[in-house]
């Protein structure tokens, strides 16, 4: 998994991110994107995007946030590699992880 998407981005509405990637591999959760481990390419479009630094390359991902390569896989179960963010549009659902987080005050820095 090149890229991951840590709790930094739990209600963050922007998706400036998604925007840069080329090849569509970061979906949306009901609170927070999500990267599809098979899908991404190495090419590090997203990072400069995203408003709260919550994408890391997996070798540099902080201690405290390691489990969200975990986090941004186990997502994916079930679902597979749809080839392609905008085909499925919202997924409407979280990591049961990501799901049982407190509420944070939503922000929309697009």
């Amino acid at each position: 998994m090149p890229y991951v998407v840590t709790d930094a981005c739990v209600d963050v509405n922007d998706k400036s991110c998604r925007k840069q990637c080329p090849v569509d591999c970061i979906y949306e959760g009901d609170r927070m994107l999500y990267i599809h481990p098979d899908e991404c390419v190495d090419c590090g479009a997203c990072l400069p995007a995203c408003p709260v630094q919550a994408i890391f390359y997996d070798e540099d991902l902080p201690a405290q946030s390691r489990h969200f390569a975990e986090v941004n896989a186990e997502f994916f179960t079930g679902l597979g590699s749809p080839g392609g963010a905008k085909r499925v549009g919202p997924l409407g659902r979280d990591h049961a992880l990501v799901a049982a987080l407190p509420a944070t005050a939503a922000h929309d820095a697009s």
